[in-house]
């Protein structure tokens, strides 16, 4: 019995999986979620495609070939060519790099003003959280779409005004998001506790409030990447966002919108990439949306 017990005290003891840390955890949460990984998986392909570009393209993305006008999907051509002869296939991912350049910082942006100002508003209150909502108020009484069109009208149609038009449009729906969750957390014990030793405002708000409110952050700024792609697109296709020759895929189903009967290959790869790619966020920022959502979890 002597010898067991030396041998019991001498057995480190068993790592329990439940102090994984909360990155892993909800890794593995993510990853149990099959449309999700599918989603990743979307997105995945298309980042690679668009980083890859110039090793992939067969063709140069600008330069028209007139004799190949309007071929259909073939062994040389795997979509088809476009009215002026350039390969679809190398417009399609050299637009995967726009579109995805779009989204990722058009969002970044929203994400960093809408969160400073959901912040401010929601930790100070009084005059200046009425300020800030008024001014929430006054970006939301417009459709999104429409003020996006009449701030790149101001400014001038570019695929950076453009993106500008885009960052400034979802600024609210980020900043209240914040302010909501501000509102909750400030009222908790942990503050209370952090003010009475001392701490001061841009403390609690560095080390407390700001990384408390970050979940629902990032799933709505996953979700919002694919509204970007999708606002940058129709203003593209309205000829405000990309300029030729950018293959930017808005303005690829403009430029084509006139072949759709003729030549319906130039229509269908640009529309399906913006679809698999807005699909592949939205099940990305569900399945996110459910492994940082503690109800979520067994």
């Amino acid at each position: 019995m002597a010898e067991a017990a030396m041998k019991t005290a001498g057995t480190p003891p068993a790592v329990s999986s439940k102090t994984e840390g909360p990155l892993r955890e909800t890794w593995h949460s993510f990853r149990r979620n099959k449309l999700a990984m599918i989603g990743l998986f979307i997105i995945v392909i298309f980042i690679l495609l668009g980083a890859l570009a110039p090793l992939i393209a067969p063709y140069s993305y600008k330069e028209p070939q007139l004799l190949d006008r309007l071929k259909p999907p073939s062994g040389d051509h795997w979509f088809g060519t476009d009215d002026v002869g350039r390969d679809i296939f190398t417009r399609v991912i050299y637009g995967a790099r726009i579109s995805l350049w779009v989204g990722f910082f058009s969002v970044i942006g929203s994400v960093i003003f809408g969160t400073l100002l959901g912040i401010l508003a929601g930790y100070y209150g009084k005059w200046l959280d009425m300020a800030i909502s008024r001014l929430f108020d006054i970006l939301l009484a417009f459709p999104g779409m429409l003020l996006a069109i009449a701030i790149v009208a101001v400014l001038g149609p570019s695929l950076q005004n453009a993106l500008v038009a885009i960052a400034i449009v979802n600024i609210p729906a980020y900043g209240r998001l914040v302010r909501a969750k501000v509102l909750s957390l400030k009222t908790e014990e942990f503050i209370t506790a952090a003010r009475s030793i001392g701490m001061k405002n841009s403390g609690i708000l560095l080390h407390h409030i700001l990384p408390n409110s970050l979940t629902p952050v990032i799933v709505q700024g996953t979700l919002g990447i694919a509204t970007a792609i999708i606002e940058a697109a129709a203003l593209g296709f309205l000829g405000l966002g990309a300029q030729p020759p950018q293959p930017e895929w808005g303005k690829m189903l403009s430029d084509s919108r006139q072949f759709i009967q003729t030549a319906p290959w130039t229509v269908i790869f640009p529309g399906a990439s913006i679809m698999l790619t807005v699909l592949g966020f939205n099940l990305m920022g569900d399945g996110l949306r459910d492994a940082l959502d503690p109800k979520m979890k067994n």
